[in-house]
């Protein structure tokens, strides 16, 4: 398409200019049908700005907000003529969502589908009066690609497995099928087509919704690498063990990834998602200052837990509607007045609402309790089915049955225990019995969030024109009572409600009981607690929230160099800060030529072996390139490792001329034919006999973890345990040896997959010192110095080895290469991938070593 973006991934790849965005006017574009063009683009030069100046200052924010379907009602004209009457769908979330944000302040388009199918003539025409009229960009989908995407993927293999259930046979939840996946795949590259025809990417922030457009964020951020990228997931993210089964798992996991924020409406889904994460991706994640993150390539990937709230002034304003309070008044009559008290459920027609396990606590209450025989009423509301199948059939005729057979057996004349209503519901006549119900049961088995209890806490809190339909005193606090399964996202936030399990029928039974027998003052403060919280947690409060933390997360975008690698949905944006670049083999080269004194420091494990290499001595490669580097007068090589002084000796037997340093630097051997030296006063070991102890019970309680006991150090190592398990025992193991050896000259230190003690003032910095200060002494003021490492403890070396570059231990305009291993955050001025091109780099320098060694 023509769009005035930037896409150049070489020219950031190269460090270059910073790229410049061209702005799109605010002037919408004209849709064609052509998916991925447009026209009539305002393309004023005068107007275009670089990306480093901000226009939001003089014009209205502007948010795109993507899901599958648009806040729209379309009806075809009654008359014979061909046409459309589109209107806003007042109960759409998104369509609240907007509300919430105030029209004053953010421009909204909406980007998405139509719920009815629109001829491929008529499409231009549609296209252009829902952006003029309502700011929304319809995308168009073949029918048969739209029923492999939605009613396929996303309901037959996502939605199922998303709720908890394996597809263990053809009748459980569909099994994987590839080609449903690509036209999944296929769908979200339209959308992404669809949001580039309106897009300004430096100023936009893109919102995308629910698990129907997961893979969208790869195709926006392949487009553009800074675009201000948000994502909300509305189901629930199922554990790792269940998500691990998806073969698409890596894939999905990657594209959300290329969010710049992701939400969630629960700790344990955001939590599951991390999980996730770590087993798969081996990322893990940190809280700061209460925001939790994930680092993706140089990039922080924020997380967001918030459930999402109801849109206060649409329930109001219909709870004040004639029609409500005649309903309401219908209502009264038919249970109040007959001294009937009234539960209500409502759900919508499918297996994970719970409507039959509801069903069957009512029959259980009828019978423990008969004193309620008569006096109780289950209004259950089925909402029509959004998916389609065998399951839903069977759902609907489980429910009748059920039904049918309760009130034939507890029925009376003019009396039935159970009123099922499978018919569409207007919205006032819904409120009308929230209204009157005492109690509200939801006992889904798994949902997302569920906003049914929150209309009904506001409901109930009512107005002073339905308080006198219903005959009540408006001075006296309201009341009302929630029964909700423990398996919804919007429990975790109710704590007034009588949690259950759903599957546990007994125990519905008595908590519907309890809900009936529960004291006036008790529910009158149940209620209150709920009503504040619902009110103030509305969906405007959601969103803004959301929006506001996305805005945090996207502050250091220009900041940053970025540029795309991998391919397809392995795509990503590696982006880093300004002064970290990736060593240039060609540039490293060059200046080993031009010096004549070099200091060399390398880390062993993670730098010049991979960590998870079993075997881990070094082959004959890294054993010549070694002796390479070491034969050429003008080098000072040295090894800096966590190994012990006896394990490096041997592995490095053949290399005659190079320096070692055990144990993080306690140890010290400039060649081999010298002497061992401490670089501190030589420790008592007898703390030793209190932290062993301690780590093989943790040991002993952690499958797959060891200890390594060295001459001055313990080591815990967790690498083969279970990641999750490992990283939490030790945690606990750091506080447990903190606590014991408090008294002990020593630290605990932890690393990536380790625990270790090891003696007060002992680090890989000392081993830096100490030889830049013994060249200096032999009057060999380095002129280049390399350093490279791995891990923390490698950040001492490069630490000292940055700040002695003002002193008078390296050469005034000295070549240094401080280096790390992978992009990210590090007291390192250079980092290369992996180890392979480490290796790839010190053979490099050891060619020219070769060259100049005299024959």
């Amino acid at each position: 398409m023509v769009s005035k973006s930037y896409s150049n991934l070489l020219e950031l790849a190269s460090g270059e200019s910073s790229p410049t965005f061209g702005r799109i006017g605010r002037r919408m574009p004209r849709i064609m049908t052509v998916a991925g063009l447009i026209s009539d683009v305002d393309d004023d030069k005068s107007e275009s700005v670089c990306s480093e100046v901000s226009s939001s200052s003089v014009q209205r924010d502007r948010i795109i907000i993507v899901a599958n379907q648009l806040p729209i009602r379309a009806q075809r004209k009654s008359d014979t003529s061909k046409g459309w009457i589109f209107s806003w769908d007042e109960n759409s979330l998104l369509l609240q969502l907007k509300d919430g944000l105030g029209d004053d302040e953010i421009e909204v388009i909406y980007v998405g589908c139509l719920k009815e199918e629109i001829h491929p003539n008529e499409q231009e025409e549609v296209s252009q009066i829902l952006l003029e009229t309502f700011k929304c960009v319809p995308t168009f989908l073949p029918p048969e690609l739209f029923s492999r995407y939605y009613h396929g993927f996303c309901k037959q293999q996502l939605w199922p497995l998303f709720h908890y259930m394996l597809p263990l046979s053809p009748d459980l939840g569909g099994r994987f099928n590839r080609s449903l996946w690509q036209a999944y795949v296929s769908v979200n590259k339209i959308f992404a087509d669809r949001i580039m025809e309106v897009i300004n990417p430096e100023d936009d922030i893109v919102w995308i919704h629910d698990y129907h457009l997961m893979v969208l964020p790869t195709f926006l951020r392949k487009r553009f690498n800074r675009v201000k990228l948000g994502f909300f997931l509305h189901s629930p993210f199922p554990s790792s063990e269940i998500y691990k089964t998806l073969p698409i798992r890596e894939e999905i996991l990657r594209a959300l990834l290329n969010s710049d924020l992701i939400g969630f409406h629960t700790f344990d889904y955001a939590r599951h998602f991390l999980s996730c994460c770590s087993r798969m991706l081996g990322l893990s994640y940190e809280s700061k200052r209460g925001y939790i993150g994930l680092e993706y390539y140089g990039r922080t990937v924020s997380i967001k837990i918030l459930p999402v709230g109801i849109h206060m002034g649409q329930l109001q304003s219909v709870l004040s509607l004639p029609e409500t309070e005649a309903k309401v008044a219908e209502l009264k009559a038919q249970f109040c007045d007959r001294g009937r008290i009234m539960l209500l459920g409502v759900d919508d027609m499918d297996i994970f609402k719970g409507i039959s396990l509801k069903l069957l606590a009512m029959e259980q209450l009828l019978i423990q309790h008969p004193e309620w025989q008569g006096r109780v009423v289950l209004v259950q509301i089925a909402n029509p089915a959004r998916g389609r199948g065998k399951d839903v059939k069977e759902v609907q005729a489980e429910t009748s049955s059920t039904v049918k057979r309760i009130n034939e057996t507890f029925g009376k004349p003019g009396y039935k225990p159970v009123l099922l209503i499978d018919e569409p519901l207007k919205f006032y006549e819904r409120i009308a019995y929230y209204v009157v119900a005492e109690c509200c049961l939801v006992t889904a088995v798994r949902d997302g969030m569920n906003l049914i209890p929150y209309e009904y806490i506001i409901s109930r809190q009512g107005n002073e024109k339905l308080d006198k339909v219903l005959g009540l005193d408006s001075s006296v606090p309201k009341k009302s009572m929630l029964v909700v399964s423990e398996f919804i996202g919007c429990s975790p936030s109710l704590s007034g409600a009588i949690r259950v399990n759903p599957w546990n029928i007994d125990a519905v039974a008595d908590a519907m009981d309890c809900s009936l027998e529960m004291a006036e003052p008790e529910t009158q403060l149940r209620h209150e607690k709920h009503y504040k919280y619902v009110s103030t947690h509305d969906v405007g409060y959601w969103a803004r929230s959301f929006l506001q933390d996305l805005e945090r997360t996207c502050k250091g975008h220009l900041r940053q160099r970025c540029w795309g690698i991998g391919f397809g949905l392995s795509f990503r944006v590696v982006a880093l800060d300004p002064n970290f670049k990736k060593l240039s083999v060609e540039y490293i080269v060059s200046a080993y030529k031009r010096t004549t004194t070099r200091a060399i420091l390398l880390d062993y494990d993670g730098t010049l072996k991979p960590q998870a290499s079993i075997d881990k001595s070094p082959n004959s490669k890294s054993i010549e390139i070694l002796n390479s580097l070491c034969r050429d007068k003008n080098n000072m090589v040295l090894i800096v490792s966590a190994k012990s002084r006896k394990t490096l000796s041997e592995w490095f037997s053949p290399c005659e001329k190079l320096g070692l340093a055990a144990e993080h630097g306690y140890f010290l051997r400039s060649k081999q034919d010298t002497e061992w030296e401490t670089l501190v006063p030589i420790a008592d070991s007898s703390w030793k006999q209190i932290a062993e102890p301690v780590m093989k019970l943790y040991t002993e309680t952690t499958d797959g973890s060891t200890i390594e006991d060295k001459e001055t150090s313990l080591l815990w190592c967790y690498e083969d345990a279970d990641p999750d398990f490992g990283s939490c025992q030790a945690k606990e193991l750091m506080n447990h040896l903190e606590s014991v050896l408090a008294n002990e000259p020593v630290t605990v230190k932890s690393g990536q997959t380790f625990v270790e003690v090891k003696p007060q003032g002992v680090s890989k910095g000392l081993v830096a010192k100490r030889l830049l200060s013994t060249m200096q002494e032999k009057g060999m003021v380095p002129d280049f110095v390399l350093c490279i490492g791995d891990d923390r403890s490698d950040e001492d070396m490069f630490e000292v080895i940055t700040s002695s570059m003002e002193g008078p231990s390296i050469a005034p305009r000295a070549e240094v290469f401080a280096c790390t291993i992978c992009q990210k955050p590090s007291k390192a001025k250079y980092y290369l991938d992996d180890t392979a091109e480490i290796v790839r780099m010190l053979q490099g320098l050891a060619s020219v070593s070769e060259q100049n060694i005299p024959l």
